[in-house]
Parts: C-alpha cells; structure tokens; sequence
C-alpha cells in the first residue's frame, strides 16, 4: 500500500481510487475551501480563546489547561519532555464560533457522512470533530484503529506530524488480542521484539503531513501519530454505507457492556437511522 500525495483531484477519483478500495491518501489542497485554511495559529488561538478548557486524562489523573496553557506547554515540549498528548477541544460544544471557520466540514469530499444527520447525532457514536494540539515528542505510543470503525479525515492546519499507517490484516503482528480489539500491544516508537516478535513481519507506512493537508485513513487501517513541531489539526469522522455493517458490530459490542437490553435498543435505533440515511441518498 502507497500513500499518495494529491491535489486539485475529483470526488469521482477520490472515491474511485481511495474510498472505495479503503487506501490512504493526502489532499494536499483541500483544506482551501475554509475560513480557517492559512488561519489558524497559536497567536490566533491565544487571542480568540485564551481561556477555552482542555481536559486531559491518564490512568491515575485527570487535568484541566486553558488554551493559553496548552499553547505554553506545546512551545516548551521537546521530544525529552513532550507536553501532556493530546490536547484536544470539541470543537461542536467548546468552541462552536469555530464551525463557520471549518465549513463545509465534508470539504466536498468526506461524503455522504451519515453522522450529520440529526439521527446519528443523538447516538453518541463517536463522530466528534475535534481541535488536536500537540508539541514535539506528543505522540500515541499504540496504534489503533478507530472506534465503531469510523473513517477519520486529519486536517492539518498548522505544524508538522508524522503518521504511520499499516495495511488491514496485520493484526496477528500487531498483536492485537480479542479483549481490545482496536489497539495494538506494540509501542511501535520502541517495539519490543523479545515480546512481539512477529511485529518484525509488519509493514510499516510512515510520513508526514504538514499545512494544509489533509489525511484520510479509512475505516480498519491501523494508525498512530507523532507531532515534530508544535502542531494544530482538526479531526471528524465519516460513516456511511461502506462502513456500517462494521460500525454495527461495534455498537453491539461496546452497548451490551451496559447490558444485552441496552445493547439491542441502540441497534435498533442505529439500523433505523441508517436506513433512513441511505434512503436519502
């Protein structure tokens, strides 16, 4: 598998080449069609919303930073003493002013995205569109693949982050195990080949995204990030027809850990609404 970089490219070659087929790829331009494009920046962030709250957990804590905090701590991050990874804001419910800076959010190319109905909004899915903020050395140290096994589009708007990616069916090298399966047991950034020794047989993708780019990782691709700069990107995720047998399976297993009755109600409700939402197409 390739990662390409593209620009001025069609939603006909996107889908054609890369949504349908499940690949990759870097827009190099597509974040032009926002407000925000060429924008945002910590002086901006420090101006508009210097007393936004970003909170950060771990196993042991839990952490609140003013945006002036994070921006302060990402500065001073070094990849000895990286800043506390990630920073994010909601950007729907914190920092709604932002929706109009980052619209249209599909940048004519994540669609359909059954998760802007008004019906997936009320599952509480995943689906949230996020303001990520990281300085040198944050990174995920796991790789993973994301919840309910939503596509996610990375707009990066200020910075430099490098990802790697793994093509699907790596699992078994990744060491991925039935209890989480959505996050690998392999620090990638350090593997330890005593305890994974099959990791040597995967396949690695590394490279970076910078302004202005975007990234689309389809559904079932393993990712992970590491931020080189101080970095600002925004995230959201895409659901539609191609994911949603998957999706489904997630939402029975994450639901019925609240019980089978639950568990049934909330596929029932996520079936209704997507049938409602390919009927719309």
């Amino acid at each position: 598998m390739e990662v390409q970089r593209k620009s001025n490219i069609s939603y006909q070659e996107f889908m054609e080449e890369h949504h349908n087929p499940g690949i990759p790829v870097i827009f190099t331009d597509a974040t032009k069609v926002w407000k925000a494009n060429n924008l945002l920046t910590p002086d901006w962030f420090r101006e508009h919303y210097p007393n936004k709250l970003s909170e950060v957990k771990n196993q042991e804590t839990e952490e609140f930073y003013t945006m002036t905090e994070v921006l302060d701590l990402v500065e001073q991050s070094t990849t000895e003493k990286p800043a506390p990874y990630p920073l994010t804001f909601n950007i729907t419910h914190e920092i709604p002013e932002m929706l109009d800076l980052i619209a249209p959010l599909n940048l004519n190319y994540a669609k359909p995205n059954w998760l802007e109905d008004k019906l997936f909004k009320r599952g509480y899915w995943g689906g949230v569109t996020e303001l990520f903020i990281g300085g040198p050395g944050g990174k995920f140290p796991y790789v993973h693949k994301d919840y309910y096994h939503l596509s996610a589009w990375i707009n990066q708007l200020y910075g430099e982050k490098r990802f790697t990616v793994f093509p699907r069916g790596q699992e078994e090298f990744l060491y991925v195990t039935e209890k989480n399966q959505w996050r690998s047991e392999v620090n990638i950034f350090e593997p330890d080949y005593e305890k994974h020794p099959k990791f040597k047989h995967a396949t690695p993708i590394s490279f970076t995204v910078g302004p202005g780019e975007t990234l689309y990782i389809p559904f079932g691709v393993w990712h992970s990030a590491y931020s080189l700069t101080p970095t600002i990107s925004v995230a959201f995720d895409q659901l539609n027809s191609k994911n949603f047998s998957p999706f489904m399976k997630d939402v029975w297993h994450f639901k019925k850990q609240n019980g089978k009755t639950k568990a049934l109600a909330a596929c029932a409700y996520a079936l209704l609404s997507g049938l409602k939402c390919r009927l719309n197409e």
